[in-house]
């Protein structure tokens, strides 16, 4: 069938894309904002996090899942191996880490937090990238397949 591969393809971008924002994240941005003063970093941040809740970022880490899970159904165990990487890293470490720090840094918004929020939130990010990056691979792998 010509729609798993095609799927398969769209999946392997979505994980791309978002393996590349979160690289983005750790490799530039929050080594960025490290280097401010704590205010101005926790500020941008807060503003990083109201900003991200939008359609196009949050359609393509949700809608990454989806297509993920489509494309699994269809793909050998390499398409499997992608879906459940990407669900672990760029959905569940988002919805069970990052969003509770991010909410947590809205709430106190102190530079003592700030300091704990970096400490915390960049190591795992690395890991969203990784994983995300590591589902990309996955699901070209089984794209090569077909």
């Amino acid at each position: 069938m010509l729609m798993f591969p095609t799927v398969t393809i769209i999946a392997a971008l979505g994980c791309g894309m978002m393996a590349g924002v979160f690289f983005a994240f750790s490799a530039m941005v929050m080594p960025g904002l490290r280097r401010t003063d704590p205010s101005v970093g926790l500020a941008a941040m807060r503003a990083i996090n109201l900003a991200v809740v939008n359609p196009a970022f949050l359609g393509v880490l949700l809608g990454t899942a989806v297509v993920g899970a489509v494309a699994a159904f269809g793909g050998g165990p390499w398409a499997w191996a992608g879906a459940a990487l990407y669900a672990l890293g760029g959905i569940v470490l988002t919805a069970a880490f990052h969003i509770p720090r991010n909410s947590a840094l809205e709430r106190l918004g102190t530079p003592e937090y700030w300091a704990r929020y970096l400490r915390e939130w960049v190591p795992a990010n690395h890991l969203r990238a990784l994983l995300s990056l590591a589902a990309a691979a996955s699901f070209t792998l089984s794209a090569l397949q077909y």
